[in-house]
Formats: structure tokens, C-alpha cells, sequence
């Protein structure tokens, strides 16, 4: 069973994290917030940071009927909210530790794994006219020869300057829907692959996002996700998918790091003012404030514990997709309405330059959106549960 508490080395490990964010992240976030675009060279001791690992598929599995001692994704989770307290931007800006390395993880081949494991991968899903509708997807992946030719455009991409390769998802066979859906790694200097701009963002502007486009590039048969000799029998859409199962309770874990920084800077200001809440009060003694302050901080909980739920259950090779999901929906919504209470209550301070508080807000709001919106999220809850299938629960 779980247990909602941490381990010793789990309690260090954040330990580490939260003097690791508040030193170097924390310090530097408003200057590149303001240089939007610029690559942040604190980052680069970062580099040589093992950040994924896993066992040769050749290999024989443990015995399931064994619980693991694996951590990886509750030290995910766990990072994820420290490092967002500092600076989420830099999160998804850490060199090798993109969404591609995951999706590399998670469903490359061991050849793959030994090629492009040192790499920083991207991850390219949406476009133009397809976003959470995988069917709408127009990229198209055409085998000719020993190469698949690659012809379409992809937006909205993580890392997409910074990265040295892209995890791209087209499809082999429009008429097939999901089920011709397949992921590609593409390298950076591809003949075809094109940088074609990177976008101006509300938040998140330590990080870049842009967009690629594909003119009949050309990439070795081997470079589909999981190797070419499985290219039919892989999970190939399903597949993929499972990578969001990894990283969405981070992603929830970066919510929360956030709306906590808000809370945190919130609970000074408010003691700074001689407020201080009182948690021995009945409900109908306390004052707005602190009738507001206490709920942020139980949806916070409810949202941490979510996450760490979802998290472990990776660990313990257990299906979380439904966790997951859970995991993003709460956290991304709360972590937005946190984020925004928080801004409400800080007055003129909440909107001033001068402190980080707009700041969090801008940073939060898409974390309710990437790597499947709310909305898709209570969908893929409800599918779960009901056991009902896309095409019957849209």
C-alpha cells in the first residue's frame, strides 16, 4: 500500500532540491524572464546530471509479484515541485531531461537508448489543427527505401532551439486514425527540418517554444520510436501516450511548485501585516482571509498527494493513466486559481514588476493546458472509469 509519507533519503532528496531552487533558480528567475529567448548558461552544470536510466528490454523483467524499490518517479515529482518553486521555466529547459528523453525511456529501443540517451530531446505533437484531437493530425511519416519521409509542421515545441533532436508523432496511414499514429526521432540537422520560428510567451520565457517544419525529410527506417523491426507490432499511438502516465504527475508536481511559491510569498506579506492565521479558530471565527488562505493550502495538499499517489504507483508498476490524469486536472486547475487568489489578496503588490508574484501568475496558466488540457483530462478520467472508449465518450 502507499504511504503518504516520505522516506528518510526521499525527505533529504527534497532537502536538496528546495536549497538547490532557492540558491540558483530563484535568484536568476526575474532576468530571464525579462531576456526571453536567451539561453541560461547556470543551467549548463546541469548537463552532465544522469537524469534517466533503465534496464536493457533484452533483459528478463523482475518479478511483478515483487514490489520495486524504484524512486525515479517519486524523486520526479518530488524535484519537479521544488525546482517549479524556483523557477518552473528552468525545469523544462534542464539539458538531456526534455519530454523526448521520456517518450525515449519509455518506448525506444535499447539501440536507440544507447545512441540518443546523452541527447536532449524534444517532444513535437501538436499542430496547427490538431491539438488534443490526435485524429486531426496531418503530419504524415512515408516509408521510401531505408528512409521514412516526413512532411507537415509541428508548434508549440519545448526546447525546440535548445534541444539536439525531436521525438516527432506523425501518422503511417491517415484512414487507420490512432492506430497509424507513430513517433519518429528526428535529428536537429535533418536535411527538411526546420527551425521555423520560436514564439513570444505570456510565461514560461526562461524556456523557448517553437516551431519545426518537415519538406520531405529524410530519417533512417530505424529511427522510428522502438525500432523499425517492431514499426507494426509496437503500441505505436498507445505507446506514446503512456509517456504522458510518467510525465503528467510531474507536470502537476510543477503546478503546485508555483501556486506554493505564491503561497509562500502570500503567508510573508500577510505576517509583515500582522496577519497570521490561526488554525485553532472555528470556521466561523476566522475572516476571509484566512477562510481563503486555508483553502488554498487543503487544495494544494489534496493536490500534492494526488500527484505523489500517481508517482508511486509508477514506481510500483502499477496503470496510473487514470492517477495521472487526476494528478494534472487538480493541480493544473488549483494551481492556477492558487496562483490567482494569491495575486488578489497581494493588492498592488501582486501586479508589480518589482515582485514575482505576476510573475507566477503568467508561468501557472499553462500548466493547465500542455500535456493534455483540463478538459481532455476529466475526459480520460471518465473514460477509465466508465471503461468507455474515445469514440464513445467525446
Amino acid at each position: 500500500m502507499i504511504n503518504l509519507e516520505l522516506s528518510e533519503d526521499l525527505k533529504q532528496y527534497q532537502e536538496d532540491m528546495k536549497v538547490f531552487a532557492e540558491t540558483v533558480f530563484r535568484p536568476i528567475s526575474r532576468k530571464y524572464d525579462e531576456a526571453e529567448h536567451e539561453y541560461p548558461q547556470e543551467l549548463e552544470d546541469l548537463r552532465g546530471m544522469k537524469h534517466f536510466d533503465r534496464k536493457k528490454k533484452s533483459e528478463k523483467p523482475a518479478d511483478k509479484s515483487e514490489p520495486t524499490s524504484g524512486k525515479a518517479n517519486m524523486r520526479g515529482v518530488i524535484s519537479s515541485e521544488e525546482i517549479a518553486w524556483g523557477d518552473p521555466s528552468f525545469l523544462i529547459s534542464i539539458p538531456n531531461a526534455g519530454l523526448g528523453n521520456v517518450a525515449l525511456v519509455t518506448s525506444g529501443s535499447d539501440e536507440q537508448f544507447e545512441k540518443y540517451g546523452d541527447k536532449w530531446l524534444a517532444m513535437a505533437i501538436t499542430e496547427p489543427n490538431a491539438g488534443s484531437d490526435s485524429k486531426a493530425m496531418n503530419t504524415t511519416a512515408k516509408l521510401d527505401g531505408d528512409d521514412w519521409v516526413l512532411n507537415g509542421e509541428k508548434i508549440f515545441v519545448s526546447c525546440a532551439d535548445r534541444c539536439d533532436a525531436v521525438v516527432v508523432m506523425a501518422t503511417t496511414d491517415k484512414s487507420a486514425g490512432k492506430e497509424g499514429i507513430r513517433s519518429f526521432i528526428v535529428d536537429k540537422n535533418s536535411p527538411g527540418f526546420t527551425l521555423e520560428k520560436l514564439e513570444k510567451k505570456m510565461g514560461l520565457r526562461g524556456s523557448d517554444t517553437g516551431t519545426f517544419s518537415m519538406t520531405d525529410c529524410r530519417i533512417p527506417k530505424d529511427n522510428v520510436l522502438g525500432g523499425f523491426e517492431k514499426t507494426n507490432k509496437n503500441k505505436g499511438f498507445k505507446g506514446t501516450m503512456q509517456t504522458f502516465d510518467t510525465s503528467r504527475p510531474m507536470v502537476a508536481a510543477m503546478a503546485i511548485g508555483v501556486a506554493r511559491a505564491a503561497l509562500d510569498y502570500t503567508r510573508e506579506v500577510m505576517a509583515e501585516n500582522s496577519i497570521i492565521p490561526d488554525y485553532k479558530k472555528g470556521s466561523i471565527n476566522i475572516s476571509s482571509i484566512e477562510k481563503d488562505f486555508f483553502l488554498m493550502e487543503a487544495n494544494l495538499e489534496a493536490a500534492r498527494l494526488l500527484s505523489w499517489k500517481a508517482a508511486w504507483m509508477a514506481d510500483n508498476k502499477k496503470p496510473n493513466s487514470t492517477e495521472a490524469s487526476m494528478a494534472k486536472a487538480k493541480a493544473g486547475r488549483q494551481g492556477v486559481l492558487i496562483t490567482q487568489k494569491c495575486c488578489e489578496l497581494l493588492g498592488p503588490m501582486g501586479l508589480s514588476t518589482k515582485h514575482l508574484a505576476e510573475k507566477w501568475l503568467r508561468d501557472v496558466r499553462v500548466m493547465d493546458i500542455f500535456e493534455g488540457t483540463g478538459q481532455i483530462q476529466h475526459l480520460i478520467v471518465a473514460r477509465n472509469i466508465l471503461e468507455l472508449s474515445s469514440t464513445q465518450l467525446k
